[in-house]
């Protein structure tokens, strides 16, 4: 004789497998937005980095261009 199940056991694993697909979905989103910010985060740091380097190179130009003060 086949097992039959009840209503409420059917219930309980549609909720069951509801509740584990959406805890799966929120870890592969949560992963996708922390890839995110790190990437944003390493993109910032660079720009940062290029923008300190173009900075000093600037004052070193300015500094080897300034007339030699004269004797006079």
């Amino acid at each position: 004789m086949a097992e039959r199940l009840s209503r409420v056991e059917i219930f309980k694993d549609a909720a069951q497998d509801i509740v584990e697909s959406g805890a799966s979905t929120v870890g592969e989103v949560a992963s996708i937005i922390t890839g995110a910010v790190r990437d944003v985060a390493t993109a910032v740091g660079g720009f940062a980095t290029d923008a300190f380097e173009i900075r000093d190179g600037m004052r070193t130009a300015a500094r080897d261009n300034e007339p030699e003060p004269s004797d006079d």
